[in-house]
């Protein structure tokens, strides 16, 4: 009889989850370097004492409670430093005004859908104070800066769904693209501060490739993806974007991750 290897178990329930801790990482630290840093950094923490990884706990809270822990005690200084000026380095300026740990909590709650109690267990505070935590941050982030939105979306009941939150924050929705030549015109007649695209169009087209079209035609600017399939754009490979929305949404991870991607990522013309 052949009995379970722990340590290919341990593979497997790791790897299930590594896509979203990256997916994590990446917006909670404004970069894909830096997130993918912080990503290897505890895998090998894990490797090294696997006692980090808490049997007694969902693997994904685990998981994130094992990076938390590397997070917490290194000071955000992980891998080398990148070399920063004008809008990364405001978006930053920006970071370090921020309530401690209330941004930490808002991903956790948000994007990654953990319970106020869960949120607690990763940072190792009460749920109630992971609660505390989330409004803080949500207040904080929304208040920090607004712009225009475009909207890249083909299905007219979510996209009407997804102007309102973008509005409810307080940002202008610039217009709505079904297709990708119809993103692209949109934004040429008015240039986003943001885009938020799902990845297939009605005309069987890429939001992928409009997005692309339209940076390449006006310059870097934040973007949040939504799709159905989130690991297909969590491969490892680049370029992946920071903020990735899971089909279905909610509203607060539409309110997160447009807040998130804004406050790290702003162009020149926002405040203007």
């Amino acid at each position: 009889m052949t009995h379970p290897n722990p340590s290919e178990d341990l593979s497997r329930v790791i790897g299930a989850e590594l896509p979203y801790l990256r997916r994590y990482a990446r917006a909670l630290t404004g970069s894909q370097t830096s997130g993918d840093a912080y990503a290897i950094a505890t895998l090998e923490a894990i490797l090294a004492d696997r006692g980090i990884f808490e049997q007694g706990l969902p693997p994904k809270v685990s998981l994130f409670k094992a990076f938390y822990g590397i997070w917490s005690s290194s000071g955000g200084r992980i891998g080398e430093p990148e070399p920063v000026s004008g809008i990364e380095a405001r978006a930053q300026s920006r970071l370090a005004s921020l309530t401690r740990n209330t941004r930490e909590a808002l991903l956790l709650h948000s994007i990654e859908g953990f319970t106020n109690d869960e949120v607690g267990a990763v940072m190792g505070i009460p749920g109630d104070e992971a609660a505390a935590l989330i409004g803080i941050a949500r207040d904080e982030m929304a208040r920090s800066i607004a712009g225009r939105v475009l909207v890249i979306e083909d299905e007219a009941i979510i996209a009407i769904d997804i102007s309102a939150i973008v509005q409810g924050l307080g940002h202008e929705v610039t217009g709505i693209g079904r297709t990708r030549r119809g993103a692209v015109n949109l934004a040429k007649q008015t240039p986003p501060d943001l885009i938020l695209a799902d990845i297939q169009l009605a005309d069987k087209s890429s939001g992928i490739d409009a997005v692309n079209d339209i940076l390449a035609e006006l310059g870097d600017r934040p973007v949040v993806f939504i799709t159905a399939f989130p690991e297909r754009l969590l491969t490892g490979e680049r370029p992946e974007p920071a903020f990735l929305i899971s089909k279905p949404y909610t509203e607060d991870q539409v309110r997160s991750a447009v807040s998130q991607a804004m406050f790290f990522s702003s162009t020149e013309t926002l405040g203007a």
